[in-house]
């Protein structure tokens, strides 16, 4: 095992235990393509303008005849942020006019009224997450009186039940806010970070010093949340090899519970702020592998539980104990502990999943204010699941939350016979595996410490809409 302060070498020589993953450059150099993440399936290139507000309220009355209720998910989008960084790709609205916040929030705040009448009686709130933009680009005030209006239109599991997050931008908080969140009812907060090297943060137009970072994780820990957790991209511009060892060093030393690390996708074909970054800046497929392989025997060698795809936890976090005990889920928030929730997503081009459906909302602002005016959701299309697509999805979930698959448990859930049903797939992954990556065998399909970094490429083998007309390609490389 490469111990934390470890010298810097090549990610081929880099030994990676006991992580539960081997890291194989050449492999991965050979086999890393293009493919979708899978918080979705099918995923969200698929969903049609076909489906609208009157399918919604199909799918709540189809979960309302369903007989035991089950907890539910909330994910409340704030598109908001005060500037922009070159690297972002989400949906987000750049602005230091506060009065367009003001008048979103009323829109808001009458969908999850809507909403909440659908759903009355039925599920009790036992997940909520606030994504963005930048959440908390709402004053205190404004979220204390959001997050009042949320508990008069939803039921809530206790605080030490539920878990309530909110993504936070260091820049955009202080201390004080911190303790104010937790107080308001947030008990999970994740933290953008991305890099901590100067050079780096200029890049990208996001100048964020260390100690404002630690000084938030600090207030976070002083105010009693329950999970801290760092996001962070290798690939960025002006990245190395030596200033990614010296953020990791920073990473391990301000000991998060949970690390996103993310592969940065540079499509600035697609997403205009990345026009920005010099391409002269970029870091070569080669040293973003070396990043990668660094970052790993970083995290595991300080105890780290490689989760998957690209999260990391302790190993007394709800993440890794959920994984342990076989209820991790994935949805478009990325790693879940709470499988088989009704997900309702409020705000501009959220996403949710309700029964046998996704939806995703309207994704200009004036679009979003139109249904709402007009007394509709703001749902812009989605998509109808049918048994096959429910059938991949959850042989999907299961590679990517538990890194196998009962085929016998599969026969029993759905009716098929595994071998027939899938004989051109089990073709694939024969391939796969004479590459190391899975074993099939005694009726289980186990993906192998090699093959947990290319799992998207074998999630990929069950996704019968890759390649057909209408799908975008907009996806990222698989490692």
């Amino acid at each position: 095992m490469l111990h934390p302060h470890a010298s810097i070498h090549p990610a081929h020589s880099l030994p990676i235990a006991p992580a539960g993953v081997d890291f194989d450059a050449g492999l991965i150099a050979r086999l890393g393509k293009n493919g979708p993440r899978y918080t979705s399936y099918p995923t969200a290139d698929r969903f049609n303008a076909g489906f609208g507000y009157r399918d919604y309220l199909h799918a709540v009355a189809a979960v309302r005849t369903r007989g035991a209720p089950r907890p539910m998910s909330l994910y409340l989008h704030i598109p908001f942020c005060d500037t922009v960084c070159y690297y972002c790709a989400c949906n987000k609205i750049v602005t230091k006019n506060r009065e367009k916040a003001a008048r979103y929030l009323g829109y808001l705040k009458r969908e999850i009224a809507m909403q909440g009448a659908l759903f009355a009686g039925m599920n009790e709130v036992g997940q909520l997450h606030f994504g963005g933009g930048t959440p908390t680009y709402l004053s205190d005030a404004q979220m204390g009186g959001l997050l009042a209006h949320l508990r008069r239109s939803f039921r809530f599991a206790p605080d030490e039940a539920g878990e309530y997050s909110i993504e936070v931008d260091p820049r955009s908080v202080s201390a004080e806010r911190v303790h104010s969140l937790r107080r308001q009812g947030f008990n999970r907060i994740s933290l953008g970070v991305q890099d901590f090297d100067a050079a780096v943060q200029q890049a990208v137009n996001r100048v964020q010093p260390e100690a404002e970072t630690r000084a938030i994780i600090g207030a976070a820990r002083a105010a009693g949340f329950r999970s801290v957790s760092i996001d962070l991209i290798y690939g960025l511009p002006k990245q190395t090899l030596a200033s990614m060892a010296a953020t990791m060093e920073k990473v391990v030393a301000a000991s998060p519970d949970r690390i996103s690390l993310y592969h940065y996708a540079h499509l600035p074909q697609l997403f205009k702020p990345q026009r920005r970054i010099l391409e002269a800046d970029m870091p070569g497929s080669a040293e973003k592998l070396d990043m990668l392989a660094l970052c790993i025997a970083r995290l595991t060698g300080a105890g780290y539980v490689y989760i998957g795809m690209d999260h990391f936890a302790k190993p007394d976090d709800d993440l890794a104990v959920a994984q342990r005990q076989g209820r991790l889920h994935r949805n478009f928030q990325g790693y879940s502990t709470h499988a088989d929730s009704d997900l309702v997503a409020c705000g501009v081009s959220a996403i949710g999943a309700v029964g046998a459906t996704y939806s995703q909302n309207a994704k200009t602002l004036d679009a979003y204010y139109e249904a709402l005016d007009n007394n509709e959701l703001p749902v812009e299309r989605g998509v109808v699941l049918g048994m096959d697509d429910l059938l991949r999805r959850t042989i999907i979930q299961g590679l990517m939350c538990q890194f196998e698959l009962s085929l016998h448990a599969i026969e029993q859930a759905f009716p098929i016979v595994f071998a027939d049903y899938f004989a051109d797939e089990l073709a694939q992954l024969r391939e796969h595996a004479a590459d190391g990556l899975v074993l099939i065998e005694d009726g289980w399909l186990t993906v192998t410490p090699r093959g947990r970094l290319l799992i998207r490429n074998l999630c990929m083998v069950f996704d019968r809409y890759l390649g057909r007309p209408g799908t975008a390609a907009r996806h990222s490389r698989t490692v």
